[in-house]
Protein backbone atom coordinates (compact mmCIF):
# COMPACT_ATOMS: atom_id res chain seq x y z
CA UNK A 1 0.00 0.00 0.00
CA UNK A 2 1.38 3.29 -1.24
CA UNK A 3 1.95 6.52 1.75
CA UNK A 4 -1.32 8.44 -0.05
CA UNK A 5 -3.52 5.53 -0.36
CA UNK A 6 -3.40 4.70 3.35
CA UNK A 7 -6.12 7.78 3.53
CA UNK A 8 -8.68 6.45 0.31
CA UNK A 9 -12.04 7.26 1.28
CA UNK A 10 -13.46 5.41 -1.19
CA UNK A 11 -16.10 3.36 -0.76
CA UNK A 12 -15.00 -0.28 1.19
CA UNK A 13 -11.24 0.91 2.15
CA UNK A 14 -10.92 0.39 5.26
CA UNK A 15 -7.65 0.93 7.59
CA UNK A 16 -6.67 -0.71 11.46
CA UNK A 17 -3.43 0.92 12.82
CA UNK A 18 -2.02 0.19 16.59
CA UNK A 19 -2.00 3.17 17.97
CA UNK A 20 1.14 5.70 19.51
CA UNK A 21 1.59 4.49 22.79
CA UNK A 22 4.68 5.91 24.89
CA UNK A 23 7.03 3.53 26.29
CA UNK A 24 5.39 0.95 24.34
CA UNK A 25 5.54 1.33 20.51
CA UNK A 26 9.19 0.97 20.14
CA UNK A 27 10.82 -0.58 17.00
CA UNK A 28 10.84 -4.00 18.90
CA UNK A 29 7.82 -3.71 19.72
CA UNK A 30 6.82 -3.24 15.76
CA UNK A 31 8.73 -5.51 15.01
CA UNK A 32 7.11 -7.88 16.65
CA UNK A 33 3.38 -6.32 15.29
CA UNK A 34 4.76 -6.57 11.56
CA UNK A 35 4.98 -10.50 12.06
CA UNK A 36 1.39 -10.91 13.22
CA UNK A 37 -0.05 -8.18 10.72
CA UNK A 38 1.03 -8.07 6.97
CA UNK A 39 -1.65 -4.75 6.84
CA UNK A 40 -2.00 -2.99 9.60
CA UNK A 41 -0.68 0.63 10.17
CA UNK A 42 1.92 1.07 12.99
CA UNK A 43 2.62 4.06 14.96
CA UNK A 44 5.73 5.05 16.81
CA UNK A 45 5.86 6.36 20.82
CA UNK A 46 5.50 10.12 20.28
CA UNK A 47 9.08 11.43 19.62
CA UNK A 48 9.10 15.26 20.06
CA UNK A 49 10.17 17.77 17.76
CA UNK A 50 13.49 19.11 19.46
CA UNK A 51 14.69 15.58 20.32
CA UNK A 52 14.13 14.40 16.37
CA UNK A 53 16.11 17.53 15.39
CA UNK A 54 18.86 17.57 17.95
CA UNK A 55 19.15 13.85 19.68
CA UNK A 56 20.23 10.64 18.47
CA UNK A 57 18.48 10.22 15.15
CA UNK A 58 19.40 6.49 14.27
CA UNK A 59 18.28 5.19 17.86
CA UNK A 60 14.65 7.72 17.84
CA UNK A 61 13.52 7.72 14.86
CA UNK A 62 15.61 4.01 12.87
CA UNK A 63 13.23 1.36 11.80
CA UNK A 64 13.32 -2.26 9.82
CA UNK A 65 12.23 -1.96 6.40
CA UNK A 66 9.90 -4.77 6.78
CA UNK A 67 7.91 -2.13 9.54
CA UNK A 68 5.87 -0.49 6.74
CA UNK A 69 3.12 1.00 6.47
CA UNK A 70 4.92 3.25 9.55
CA UNK A 71 3.67 6.47 10.82
CA UNK A 72 5.94 8.76 12.77
CA UNK A 73 4.39 10.72 15.57
CA UNK A 74 5.72 14.12 16.78
CA UNK A 75 5.15 16.09 19.58
CA UNK A 76 5.46 19.91 19.48
CA UNK A 77 3.58 23.41 19.08
CA UNK A 78 6.20 25.36 17.33
CA UNK A 79 5.52 25.32 13.20
CA UNK A 80 9.60 25.25 12.37
CA UNK A 81 10.58 22.91 14.96
CA UNK A 82 7.85 20.36 13.08
CA UNK A 83 8.98 21.21 9.62
CA UNK A 84 12.28 20.46 10.48
CA UNK A 85 11.19 17.17 12.45
CA UNK A 86 9.08 16.47 9.73
CA UNK A 87 12.01 16.77 6.84
CA UNK A 88 13.81 14.29 9.17
CA UNK A 89 11.04 11.85 9.44
CA UNK A 90 10.97 11.97 5.52
CA UNK A 91 14.37 11.50 4.90
CA UNK A 92 13.89 8.37 7.06
CA UNK A 93 11.50 6.93 5.46
CA UNK A 94 8.57 6.95 6.91
CA UNK A 95 4.68 6.44 5.25
CA UNK A 96 2.99 9.01 7.49
CA UNK A 97 3.92 11.88 9.48
CA UNK A 98 1.21 12.48 12.56
CA UNK A 99 0.74 15.16 15.10
CA UNK A 100 0.19 14.36 18.73
CA UNK A 101 -2.53 16.62 19.71
CA UNK A 102 -4.19 13.79 22.30
CA UNK A 103 -1.31 13.25 24.85
CA UNK A 104 -2.61 14.65 28.55
CA UNK A 105 0.45 13.88 30.55
CA UNK A 106 2.21 16.32 32.69
CA UNK A 107 5.18 16.33 30.74
CA UNK A 108 3.67 17.24 27.50
CA UNK A 109 1.60 19.78 29.03
CA UNK A 110 4.46 21.37 30.53
CA UNK A 111 6.23 21.68 26.69
CA UNK A 112 2.86 23.23 25.78
CA UNK A 113 1.90 20.36 23.22
CA UNK A 114 0.20 17.00 23.11
CA UNK A 115 -3.76 17.64 24.41
CA UNK A 116 -3.75 21.24 25.91
CA UNK A 117 -3.55 22.34 21.98
CA UNK A 118 -6.90 21.38 21.62
CA UNK A 119 -7.26 24.64 23.23
CA UNK A 120 -5.36 26.32 20.16
CA UNK A 121 -6.61 25.23 17.00
CA UNK A 122 -5.38 28.11 15.10
CA UNK A 123 -1.47 26.99 16.19
CA UNK A 124 -2.11 23.35 15.57
CA UNK A 125 -3.41 24.54 11.67
CA UNK A 126 -0.36 26.73 11.66
CA UNK A 127 2.17 23.82 12.79
CA UNK A 128 -0.19 21.53 9.93
CA UNK A 129 0.67 23.89 7.17
CA UNK A 130 4.09 24.03 8.62
CA UNK A 131 4.41 20.13 8.09
CA UNK A 132 2.53 19.62 5.27
CA UNK A 133 5.08 22.28 3.09
CA UNK A 134 7.83 20.11 3.93
CA UNK A 135 6.40 16.18 3.33
CA UNK A 136 5.82 14.33 0.54
CA UNK A 137 4.00 11.91 2.71
CA UNK A 138 0.57 12.16 3.99
CA UNK A 139 0.53 14.52 7.49
CA UNK A 140 -2.38 13.52 9.97
CA UNK A 141 -3.33 14.51 13.12
CA UNK A 142 -4.31 12.79 16.52
CA UNK A 143 -6.52 14.35 19.06
CA UNK A 144 -9.46 14.13 21.53
CA UNK A 145 -12.66 15.40 21.36
CA UNK A 146 -11.88 18.40 23.61
CA UNK A 147 -10.13 18.96 27.07
CA UNK A 148 -11.81 19.79 30.80
CA UNK A 149 -14.66 21.85 30.22
CA UNK A 150 -14.47 22.56 26.46
CA UNK A 151 -17.83 21.86 24.40
CA UNK A 152 -16.79 18.57 22.50
CA UNK A 153 -19.04 19.67 19.65
CA UNK A 154 -17.35 23.19 19.40
CA UNK A 155 -13.81 22.04 20.28
CA UNK A 156 -13.54 18.79 17.38
CA UNK A 157 -15.59 21.21 15.10
CA UNK A 158 -13.23 24.26 15.18
CA UNK A 159 -9.87 21.78 15.36
CA UNK A 160 -11.19 19.67 12.44
CA UNK A 161 -11.96 22.90 10.40
CA UNK A 162 -8.46 24.89 10.89
CA UNK A 163 -6.67 21.60 10.07
CA UNK A 164 -8.05 20.32 7.15
CA UNK A 165 -7.84 24.02 6.02
CA UNK A 166 -4.66 24.13 6.53
CA UNK A 167 -3.92 20.76 4.50
CA UNK A 168 -4.69 18.01 7.04
CA UNK A 169 -4.76 14.44 5.14
CA UNK A 170 -6.96 12.73 8.02
CA UNK A 171 -8.05 12.95 11.74
CA UNK A 172 -8.05 10.25 14.09
CA UNK A 173 -10.25 11.23 17.09
CA UNK A 174 -9.84 9.67 20.38
CA UNK A 175 -13.43 9.99 21.70
CA UNK A 176 -12.80 10.76 25.53
CA UNK A 177 -11.87 14.55 26.58
CA UNK A 178 -8.40 14.84 28.42
CA UNK A 179 -9.29 16.13 31.82
CA UNK A 180 -6.08 18.07 32.20
CA UNK A 181 -6.69 18.89 35.64
CA UNK A 182 -7.65 16.67 38.16
CA UNK A 183 -6.66 13.60 36.29
CA UNK A 184 -3.54 11.35 35.56
CA UNK A 185 -2.43 10.75 32.43
CA UNK A 186 -3.53 6.90 33.44
CA UNK A 187 -6.69 7.74 34.40
CA UNK A 188 -7.54 9.76 31.40
CA UNK A 189 -7.13 6.70 29.54
CA UNK A 190 -10.37 4.89 31.35
CA UNK A 191 -12.09 7.32 33.36
CA UNK A 192 -13.43 10.34 30.95
CA UNK A 193 -16.69 8.81 29.23
CA UNK A 194 -16.19 7.13 25.24
CA UNK A 195 -18.21 9.47 22.94
CA UNK A 196 -18.09 7.29 19.70
CA UNK A 197 -20.88 8.71 18.47
CA UNK A 198 -19.09 12.42 18.52
CA UNK A 199 -16.55 10.91 16.02
CA UNK A 200 -19.56 9.59 13.74
CA UNK A 201 -20.55 13.26 13.50
CA UNK A 202 -16.99 14.82 12.44
CA UNK A 203 -17.34 11.94 9.96
CA UNK A 204 -21.31 12.98 8.71
CA UNK A 205 -19.45 16.38 8.71
CA UNK A 206 -16.68 15.89 6.40
CA UNK A 207 -17.73 12.69 4.28
CA UNK A 208 -14.91 12.95 2.06
CA UNK A 209 -12.09 13.62 5.19
CA UNK A 210 -10.82 10.39 6.10
CA UNK A 211 -11.89 10.21 10.32
CA UNK A 212 -10.23 7.61 11.80
CA UNK A 213 -11.33 6.42 15.52
CA UNK A 214 -9.41 5.48 18.92
CA UNK A 215 -10.22 4.37 22.22
CA UNK A 216 -11.40 1.39 24.27
CA UNK A 217 -11.87 -0.30 20.90
CA UNK A 218 -10.77 -4.22 22.59
CA UNK A 219 -12.15 -6.83 19.62
CA UNK A 220 -12.01 -7.22 16.11
CA UNK A 221 -16.13 -7.16 16.09
CA UNK A 222 -16.17 -3.53 17.47
CA UNK A 223 -13.55 -2.45 15.15
CA UNK A 224 -16.04 -3.75 12.20
CA UNK A 225 -19.26 -1.87 13.96
CA UNK A 226 -17.13 1.46 13.96
CA UNK A 227 -15.97 0.85 10.44
CA UNK A 228 -19.78 1.21 9.66
CA UNK A 229 -19.18 4.61 10.73
CA UNK A 230 -15.78 6.12 10.01
CA UNK A 231 -12.96 5.06 7.83
CA UNK A 232 -10.36 3.60 10.47
CA UNK A 233 -9.86 2.12 13.61
CA UNK A 234 -7.00 2.68 15.76
CA UNK A 235 -5.79 -0.43 18.91
CA UNK A 236 -4.41 1.05 21.49
CA UNK A 237 -3.81 -1.42 24.61
CA UNK A 238 -5.15 -4.31 23.44
CA UNK A 239 -2.72 -4.81 20.70
CA UNK A 240 -0.22 -4.42 23.40
CA UNK A 241 -0.90 -6.26 26.39
CA UNK A 242 -2.60 -9.29 23.90
CA UNK A 243 -0.98 -8.96 20.69
CA UNK A 244 -2.65 -12.04 18.85
CA UNK A 245 -5.59 -9.75 18.54
CA UNK A 246 -3.72 -8.36 15.33
CA UNK A 247 -3.36 -12.22 14.12
CA UNK A 248 -6.85 -11.58 12.84
CA UNK A 249 -6.71 -8.49 11.38
CA UNK A 250 -5.44 -9.15 7.41
CA UNK A 251 -8.53 -11.95 7.03
CA UNK A 252 -10.71 -9.80 8.95
CA UNK A 253 -10.41 -6.01 8.35
CA UNK A 254 -8.48 -6.26 4.64
CA UNK A 255 -10.33 -9.67 3.61
CA UNK A 256 -6.93 -11.38 2.81
CA UNK A 257 -7.24 -15.01 3.17
CA UNK A 258 -7.69 -17.43 5.69
CA UNK A 259 -4.22 -18.58 7.24
CA UNK A 260 -2.73 -20.05 10.64
CA UNK A 261 0.10 -17.79 11.87
CA UNK A 262 3.31 -18.98 11.48
CA UNK A 263 4.61 -19.22 14.83
CA UNK A 264 7.93 -21.07 14.37
CA UNK A 265 8.46 -18.12 12.11
CA UNK A 266 7.48 -15.39 14.88
CA UNK A 267 10.34 -17.18 16.94
CA UNK A 268 12.72 -17.40 14.78
CA UNK A 269 12.28 -13.45 13.45
CA UNK A 270 12.16 -12.37 17.49
CA UNK A 271 15.14 -14.65 17.75
CA UNK A 272 17.19 -13.45 14.57
CA UNK A 273 16.37 -10.03 15.67
CA UNK A 274 16.94 -9.79 19.28
CA UNK A 275 20.48 -11.08 18.20
CA UNK A 276 21.17 -8.46 15.94
CA UNK A 277 19.57 -6.10 18.38
CA UNK A 278 22.30 -7.62 21.44
CA UNK A 279 25.27 -7.30 18.58
CA UNK A 280 24.95 -3.71 18.62
CA UNK A 281 25.15 -3.32 22.38
CA UNK A 282 21.28 -3.75 23.81
CA UNK A 283 19.85 -6.27 26.04
CA UNK A 284 17.61 -9.07 25.33
CA UNK A 285 14.90 -7.81 27.66
CA UNK A 286 14.54 -4.68 25.53
CA UNK A 287 12.88 -7.13 23.14
CA UNK A 288 10.92 -9.01 24.99
CA UNK A 289 9.37 -7.05 27.45
CA UNK A 290 7.25 -6.63 24.57
CA UNK A 291 6.14 -10.26 24.03
CA UNK A 292 5.01 -11.22 27.43
CA UNK A 293 1.24 -10.59 26.48
CA UNK A 294 1.04 -12.35 23.59
CA UNK A 295 -0.35 -16.07 24.21
CA UNK A 296 -3.41 -14.74 26.42
CA UNK A 297 -5.98 -17.60 27.06
CA UNK A 298 -3.23 -20.20 26.05
CA UNK A 299 -1.93 -23.62 28.01
CA UNK A 300 1.24 -22.74 29.21
CA UNK A 301 1.39 -19.36 28.89
CA UNK A 302 2.08 -18.71 32.34
CA UNK A 303 5.18 -20.47 31.93
CA UNK A 304 5.68 -18.64 28.81
CA UNK A 305 5.51 -15.29 30.53
CA UNK A 306 7.69 -16.45 33.32
CA UNK A 307 10.55 -17.47 31.49
CA UNK A 308 10.30 -13.72 29.70
CA UNK A 309 10.09 -12.19 32.61
CA UNK A 310 12.58 -13.13 34.65
CA UNK A 311 15.26 -14.90 32.71
CA UNK A 312 15.16 -12.70 29.99
CA UNK A 313 16.61 -10.18 31.79
CA UNK A 314 19.39 -11.67 33.68
CA UNK A 315 22.65 -10.51 32.75
CA UNK A 316 24.37 -12.35 29.58
CA UNK A 317 20.77 -13.49 28.35
CA UNK A 318 20.60 -14.44 24.95
CA UNK A 319 17.66 -15.23 21.74
CA UNK A 320 17.66 -18.76 23.15
CA UNK A 321 15.34 -17.79 26.19
CA UNK A 322 12.45 -16.76 23.77
CA UNK A 323 12.87 -20.28 22.35
CA UNK A 324 12.44 -21.83 25.74
CA UNK A 325 9.52 -19.40 26.42
CA UNK A 326 7.85 -20.55 23.14
CA UNK A 327 8.25 -24.33 24.14
CA UNK A 328 5.59 -23.90 26.88
CA UNK A 329 3.16 -22.91 24.40
CA UNK A 330 3.86 -24.49 21.03
CA UNK A 331 2.45 -27.93 22.21
CA UNK A 332 -1.24 -26.02 22.40
CA UNK A 333 -0.57 -23.65 19.10
CA UNK A 334 -0.35 -26.90 17.30
CA UNK A 335 -3.08 -28.34 18.63
CA UNK A 336 -4.91 -25.75 17.58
Amino acid sequence: MTAKALYSTQSGHKLLSVAPMMDWTDRHCRYLHRLLTREALLYTEMVVADAAIHGKRDRLLGFDPSEHPVALQLGGSEPAKLAEATRIGNDFGYDEINLNVGCPSDRVQSGTFGACLMREPKLVADCIAAMKAASSVPVTVKCRIGVDDQDPEVALDDLAADVLAAGADAIWVHARKAWLKGLSPKENRDIPPLDYSRVYRLKEKYPDVFIGINGGIATLDEADTHLAHVDGVMLGRVAYHNASILTGVDERIYGAAKSLPEWNHVRDSMMDHAARHIAAGGRLGHVTRHMIGLFQGVDGARRYRQILSTDANRPGAGPEVIAQAFESVMPSLLAA
